[in-house]
């Protein structure tokens, strides 16, 4: 029997607490301000180490977003290389879209969550005609 596995084992038995996931979701967004807060209160070699990784991190996002932007945009795709084989002329004109993939999905997903997260569902809302909104109601007060 594995021997790590006690955590794994006592949450599938018991669950876990009734307020995980509020908890949980409070903790992600608290976690920016305590980043801001390290970000300017630490000082000396380990202010440097901290500012060289967050510049980091903005810029691997900011190639993630290139390369998502890059993804949408259609070119021609290059010229299928046939045995030998040359294209006639009314296909040479001709260019063939195709459509880029990036790691555009990761970026798609993280949008719909917080998307999601504020998505609120609406009644429907029927018209109401003239007649129905104007109409005179009776009512008995006096039995």
């Amino acid at each position: 029997m594995p021997q790590n596995d006690y955590i794994e084992r006592h949450i599938k038995q018991h669950g876990r607490r009734l307020d995980y996931e509020e908890r949980k979701r409070k903790r992600e967004a608290r976690e920016g301000h305590k980043i801001a807060k390290d970000a300017q209160t630490l000082k000396g070699w380990r202010g440097k180490q901290y500012a060289k990784k967050r510049y980091a991190e903005k810029v691997a996002m900011k190639k993630k977003i290139k390369a998502h932007e890059e993804s949408k945009i259609k070119g021609p795709s290059k010229p299928k290389e046939d045995d030998g084989e040359a294209l006639p002329t009314y296909l040479l004109d001709r260019q063939q879209q195709n459509t880029a993939k990036a790691i555009s999905s990761s970026i798609k997903q993280k949008r719909m969550e917080k998307a999601d997260k504020f998505s609120v569902p609406l009644p429907k809302v029927r018209g109401i005609s003239e007649e129905e909104m104007f109409k005179v109601v009776k009512t008995d007060l006096l039995h």
